[in-house]
């Protein structure tokens, strides 16, 4: 008897982890299709979510969604940035402070530059920007990120209530198992944030 309990606890356990990791796929794969759709059109910001920076200067990364962010509020898109992120390794900058100054000395008005810089994970930069927006009236933004990040984002930022469109930096065309394994990681993230555990 005791033997056959055994059996059915392991065939349930396995049922479940197979059950996971169909879910972890299919969320994978829409990350996946998200990742190269532009929903940009006007909204009120436009929101670039930080990567690192290197005392002072934006990194490639970051340095690339910048200039995407650039290029959508000259199209008039939206009349104001909010940069986000915390201090990374360097604790003499962080991520937002950095962005800011880069659009800053891209013609970007100081009063259309707005910064969150406390966030240490894309889930607190963004709850905080959602934070801001609301204290501004703010209900839509165009969310600017590697193409990877933005499914997870954008449900992030639709749970506070917010209208969000993606619109990846543009130079990711390469797919690979790298690729795949990012896609599959953002599934696992996205998955934990939904059942309360955030990374």
């Amino acid at each position: 008897m005791r033997s056959a309990g055994i059996r059915i606890g392991l065939v349930a356990a396995i049922a479940c982890g197979v059950a996971t990791l169909v879910v972890l796929w299919q969320t994978a794969r829409e990350i996946e299709r998200q990742s190269i759709v532009d929903e940009a059109r006007p909204a009120d910001v436009i929101l670039v979510l930080g990567a690192a920076e290197y005392r002072g200067k934006p990194s490639p990364v970051l340095e690339a969604r910048l200039n995407h962010a650039l290029w959508l509020y000259r199209q008039g898109l939206a009349p104001r940035i909010l940069t986000t992120g915390g201090a990374g390794g360097d604790p003499n900058f962080t991520e937002g402070e950095v962005a800011r100054a880069y659009l800053s000395k891209h013609d970007v008005p100081s009063e259309a530059i707005l910064v969150e810089s406390e966030g240490e994970s894309t889930v607190h930069s963004t709850a905080a920007a959602a934070e801001i927006m609301r204290r501004m009236n703010l209900t839509s933004c165009i969310v600017v990120s590697d193409g990877y990040h933005i499914y997870r984002v954008k449900k992030m930022l639709e749970f506070q209530g917010m209208s969000v469109y993606g619109s990846p930096r543009p130079g990711l065309a390469k797919q690979d198992w790298r690729e795949q394994w990012v896609y599959f990681r953002q599934a696992v993230a996205y998955g934990l944030w939904r059942i309360g555990i955030p990374i």
